[in-house]
């Protein structure tokens, strides 16, 4: 019977494909399902704060600019990882992000706990010209970042969007979110970006 059953399987293409689906459609489920029930992947680590408007601009930018197809921002956990980017990823760094950046690509180094490690002023060097900060970089420049001024009314749906998402963003700081917009390029922004990352887990610590 069982051979009969198998062989009846593999000749019949339209069963196999159905039962395949249903494997791995089971077996996704009971792998993704019970992780939006822990808190550990659903709920922000301590100290995690929604980004500011600066810095929601400038998470736009790194996406605009396809920084993901270069930087990753999950440190594994093992000792070579933790060693030399700091403490391994955790969800819950990644509550507020829609879509996260983990990421796997390292054509440059992981960008997880980047913020606070440089100025500034050496994001801005870097920015404009890679190589005046690192030798060895491959990285292009993005010098027009630093020439484009923000559009402060462009945040508004943005902050919404994200508050829909499950953010939580009040009604008074989305309406304030475009004078912090004022006056700033996206190349202030993206750097706001890059400053905050993996912040939270530093102070944790």
């Amino acid at each position: 019977m069982r051979n009969f059953t198998h062989d009846l399987i593999e000749r019949n293409v339209g069963l196999l494909l159905v039962l395949v689906i249903l494997t791995i459609s089971v077996g996704g489920l009971v792998e993704i399902v019970p992780l939006f029930f822990q808190k550990s992947t659903t709920q922000p680590v301590q100290g995690m704060q929604p980004y500011t408007p600066l810095q929601l601009a400038g998470r736009d930018i790194y996406l605009r600019e396809g920084c993901y197809g270069c930087h990753s921002q999950m440190i594994r956990p093992f000792r070579a990882e933790t060693e030399r980017y700091g403490h391994y990823s955790v969800a819950g760094e990644s509550v507020y992000d829609h879509p996260f950046q983990w990421g796997s690509k390292r054509t440059g180094p992981d960008l997880a706990r980047v913020g606070g490690r440089y100025s500034d002023n050496w994001h801005r060097d870097h920015l404009n010209d890679p190589r005046s900060v690192v030798v060895e970089s491959n990285m292009p420049a993005y010098p027009w970042l630093a020439k484009t001024p923000l559009d402060p009314a462009s945040i508004v749906p943005k902050l919404n969007a994200m508050k829909t998402l499950g953010v939580p963003y009040t009604d008074e700081q989305i309406k304030a979110g475009p004078a912090e917009l004022e006056n700033k390029t996206e190349q202030d922004a993206l750097i706001a970006y890059l400053q905050v990352l993996g912040t939270a887990i530093k102070n944790k610590n």
